[in-house]
């Protein structure tokens, strides 16, 4: 049997049906030749004037194969012969053969040339194989038990001789051309950057790649590969990752900069979203569990995994997240204490039991060995990074001289190069990048800006090249200008995110929230923005809010406003009460907060429906208040409705520093001489009289007591 590899990759980019690759049981003898007959006609007159430029003599060899069969199964058709059972069993088998030829041969077909041309050895197996099949089934075929003209008996029989002596063939034209590929590489490898000419001779004149949209098309084949990438396909993903690298620098060196669709911006280029729903299933608006998505890709995870923050992402995506040099929790911004990926399979076998139960189709992953329970990113291959940097080098020439329309798209390609591994990021900026990226910033032109400033959230994830952001002379300045008045929502929100990047330098932190507008319009994004702008403006917030110096602006911008508001909005609503527990430890941030009509009724609906790390900072919060706020804060703290039962809730299920603070919020309590809660002691219990029919000279009057004791633990 060919191997699975190269039917598996092209039946993820077809999608044909289930039933193409299982046999017909239940056709009667005449419909199951009337079956094969049409599908072989419809085989042979499908690829008889296809022009395959690889693999000629193979796929030439298998359709004639193949038209030999027609003539078979027409007479068979035709002349209405009876067919013994075994000869229907052949004919089954056959039904299968005709789909994996048709695969192999739209595989050749459609497959980008540099693939075939890598795979070249793999599919010529494939084609033998097929062949090796061919024979053993005519080998089986009842020939003698069936009615057959002497012509067409002829013809079988020579096909049969001929499968049974064809050898593996291997073109040596295509083999010439692929070692050529590859010795461009090894040149790449041993640090040296390749002749033009041959580049050009290799391309234009050997395999007729002659323009940049047909070299960009085989560079996103190749990426796709890596993507969709087989444990068991050859070369190796790092290998992989530098044949495009190769194949992006011959794009911009052969085709230069003018030749491409530039129009096209940052969001616009993203392809649709290949989820595990089908389109059809997707229509019928059937609403997802939010914990069943991954927090990344927002798809329905399909191996979900725990990291060391104990957030749950599915392995793809956290997997690529890493392999980008992130180092830490996409979600909570917290550092990675190490890259071991846990199997969460009580969440898996929940999404496959609701997948089931809404006729979703679900495929669950294989079981993954020892091996496979953690995940080290690749790191790329010396060929890679020489081909990239001698691509940025292009770029960056571009970014310096060429026309507007060049460096528009130099600084998209600058941004998809920053896009992944610190090396690229770090030779990019070393070559001078930043400079150029910077006066382009404040372009009119809106393709420009989006790319210039995403390429400088890109490159300011590599730790060193925050200081030479923030050292080049008007660069924040610039972000923030693209922050406040970008052409395009996505311009702006990549702004918040280079600005939350930077902040990650306590350093840099004064000198953002300084920059004038900056918290403003973070504000203003964090009110109004899109879902994802929220979450860069409110991460970008919070990280402002942990240098003390930053309260005041923070008041003065209206952010404090802007992050008690955010506390009702799910998705944002965690980073923004961490963000006032920060503030609210300086009393005038504790008395602005304070001040906030809603801020008090928001953190306590954050510690009755927020996630646990929301509690957990939203009780931080309250307690802060309380210390801070005034004697008139307090109070409006004591007053607010079923604390008690919270607070109850919170000391026994929340996390350690939540059962923390809370314990610390009763000791506040203890203290106030008029609160609606008081204590016995510490360790002892508390009595809520949140209901009491007994009143008090603290002015609560008609409360009504349910009594209640909680035990309060000294932590």
């Amino acid at each position: 049997m060919a191997s699975a590899a190269i039917f598996s990759s092209l039946r993820r980019r077809r999608s044909p049906s289930l039933e193409a690759f299982l046999a017909p049981v239940d056709l009667t003898d005449v419909a199951l030749v009337q079956t094969l007959a049409s599908l072989t006609a419809e085989l042979v007159s499908s690829f008889s004037d296809v022009s395959f430029y690889f693999q000629r003599k193979n796929s030439r060899s298998l359709v004639r194969k193949m038209e030999v069969f027609l003539v078979l199964l027409e007479y068979l058709r035709d002349s209405g012969v009876s067919l013994p059972w075994t000869a229907l069993l052949c004919l089954k088998e056959l039904y299968l053969l005709l789909y994996r030829s048709k695969i192999l041969l739209d595989y050749c077909s459609q497959s980008s040339k540099l693939w075939l041309l890598l795979q070249n050895h793999s599919i010529s197996g494939h084609f033998h194989d097929l062949n090796q099949e061919i024979s053993t089934l005519l080998d089986v075929f009842p020939m003698e038990d069936v009615e057959l003209g002497e012509d067409i008996r002829e013809q079988t029989e020579l096909l049969r001789r001929q499968s049974r002596r064809a050898k593996l063939f291997i073109d040596k034209d295509d083999e010439a051309l692929r070692i050529q590929f590859f010795s461009f590489l090894d040149e790449f490898e041993n640090g040296k950057i390749p002749s033009s000419e041959d580049l050009r001779l290799f391309l234009l004149e050997r395999l007729r790649i002659r323009d940049a949209k047909n070299c960009r098309n085989e560079i996103e084949f190749l990426e796709e590969q890596i993507v969709n990438h087989e444990g068991d396909v050859e070369p190796t993903v790092g290998v992989l990752n530098g044949f495009v690298a190769l194949t992006r620098y011959c794009r911009f060196l052969l085709f230069g900069f003018e030749e491409d669709e530039v129009e096209l911006g940052c969001g616009s280029q993203k392809k649709p979203r290949k989820g595990l729903i089908s389109q059809e299933i997707a229509d019928t608006f059937i609403t997802i569990p939010k914990d069943f998505c991954c927090p990344i890709s927002l798809d329905l995870m399909r191996d979900p995994v725990i990291i060391s923050t104990g957030q749950t992402y599915d392995r793809s995506s956290i997997s690529r997240w890493m392999e980008e040099g992130h180092c830490t929790c996409p979600k909570t911004g917290q550092m990675l204490i190490n890259t071991r990926l846990v199997p969460n399979r009580a969440l898996r076998n929940l999404i496959m039991q609701w997948c089931n139960a809404h006729g979703i189709p679900y495929d669950p992953p294989e079981c993954p060995d020892a091996s496979a329970e953690s995940f080290a990113a690749p790191s790329p291959t010396k060929a890679a990074l020489e081909a990239n940097r001698a691509t940025a080098a292009l770029l960056i020439q571009q970014l310096a001289h060429g026309s507007q329309v060049a460096k528009t798209l130099a600084a998209r390609e600058i941004r998809l190069l920053a896009k992944t591994g610190r090396e690229n990021r770090a030779f990019i900026a070393e070559a001078g990048a930043i400079p150029y990226l910077r006066t382009i910033l404040l372009s009119p032109n809106p393709v420009a800006q989006e790319n210039s400033v995403t390429a400088m959230l890109n490159l300011s994830i590599y730790d060193k090249n925050k200081s030479r952001i923030m050292e080049e002379e008007g660069c924040l300045e610039s972000i923030v200008e693209v922050l406040r008045f970008g052409h395009t929502t996505e311009a702006r929100e990549n702004a918040a995110a280079t600005l939350f990047s930077l902040s990650a330098v306590h350093d840099y932190k004064k000198r953002i929230a300084d920059e004038q507008g900056a918290i403003e319009a973070l504000a203003g994004l964090l009110r109004e923005g899109t879902p994802r702008g929220k979450k860069d403006a409110v991460t970008a917030l919070f990280n402002l809010s942990t240098h003390t110096d930053n309260c005041v602006r923070m008041i003065e911008a209206r952010a404090v406003t802007a992050l008690v508001s955010a506390l009702g909005n799910e998705g944002v609503a965690e980073e923004a009460a961490g963000a006032l527990a920060l503030i609210v430890r300086q009393p005038i941030g504790a008395e602005a907060v304070g001040n906030e009509e809603m801020a008090v009724a928001g953190l306590i609906g954050m510690m009755r429906c927020g996630t646990p790390k929301g509690k957990e900072n939203a009780v931080a919060a309250l307690l802060e208040l309380c210390r801070s706020g005034g004697a008139a804060t307090k109070e409006k703290v004591v007053k607010a409705p079923a604390l008690a039962g919270l607070l109850q809730t919170l000391l026994f299920t929340g996390t350690k520093r939540a059962r923390r603070k809370a314990a610390s919020l009763a000791r506040e309590f203890q203290r106030c001489e008029n609160a609606i809660m008081h204590f016995g002691g510490l360790g002892v219990g508390y009595a809520f009289a949140g209901n009491s029919a007994t009143t008090r000279d603290s002015g609560f009057a008609g409360d009504v007591s349910v009594p209640m004791s909680i035990s309060v633990p000294v932590l």
